[in-house]
């Protein structure tokens, strides 16, 4: 229980120490914190299954220069043996991408918490032996793969842009990720739109695995739009959630395929 005579900033230190992802929240929205004076905390959002309990808290900071700040607190038990874990975002979008990643330990379906409105009813649980089961993920994954993406409605946010941009290339784990020419362009960014793609749980050596992948587009100072792809996966050996990013949507979805035919 939170102790009530808890003052702001022992509460701000407390939600940034135990937050897992806190090294990631943007320089600036923690220099501004320096100067809380008081807040208020309250549920947002909570969802509790057998196989998941996922509560998501608004904290908003009153600032000395009389502006706010917020921070979204994303709190679940999906750690190591059911473990509760503490994630925090300065941006509530990001907070819902990462609520709907969460779903017994692996990637939402479309449809869920992000509210597509897709058909999220497509259950992949197979009875028949590795061979067979690998076989029909692949072909799952295939068929998944060379549907046609649907053009997707914007909506431009204005929210510290370039340091959301900044960030998803630092997290990218794989290698051939946009180098430093696309880091350059983006630093120019100033809103941005995040939308899931594709999401679905597929068999990765006779495994549960899922994929997701989600399109980054960010609108820059000239005009011009340039979108960032990433893929959330769990075909790694430890079954991590593992962040790789591509500069086109075709290369995303290869990296996808091939990893799903990884045996």
């Amino acid at each position: 229980m939170n102790d009530p005579y808890e003052t702001t900033e022992s509460h701000l230190d407390r939600l940034l120490g135990r937050a897992l992802n806190s090294f990631d929240l943007p320089d600036a929205t923690v220099d501004r914190l320096g100067t809380v004076l008081t807040h208020a905390s309250s549920l947002h959002s909570s969802h509790h299954s057998a196989a998941l309990h996922r509560t998501t808290y608004r904290h908003t900071y009153l600032l000395a220069d009389g502006s706010s700040a917020t921070l979204w607190e994303l709190v679940h038990n999906s750690g190591r043996d059911g473990a509760e874990c503490h994630e925090l975002y300065a941006e509530e979008a990001e907070a819902r991408l990462a609520a709907s990643r969460l779903r017994g330990g692996r990637p939402e379906r479309l449809g869920t918490d992000l509210g597509t409105g897709l058909d999220a009813g497509l259950d992949t649980g197979f009875d028949a032996d590795l061979d067979d089961e690998l076989d029909a993920g692949l072909e799952l994954v295939g068929r998944l793969l060379a549907t046609p993406p649907v053009a997707p409605t914007r909506t431009y946010v204005p929210d510290d842009s370039a340091d959301h941009a900044r960030r998803l290339l630092r997290r990218a784990e794989n290698p051939d990720r946009p180098g430093e020419e696309t880091a350059r362009r983006l630093r120019a960014a100033f809103a941005h739109h995040i939308s899931q793609a594709l999401g679905r749980p597929c068999p990765v050596e006779g495994r549960d695995g899922g994929f997701t992948l989600y399109e980054h587009a960010f609108l820059l100072l000239d005009g011009t739009e340039l979108s960032l792809w990433e893929v959330e996966h769990t075909a790694t050996p430890d079954r991590r959630h593992m962040c790789e990013v591509y500069a086109d949507e075709r290369t995303a979805r290869g990296a996808m395929e091939l990893r799903a035919r990884v045996r």
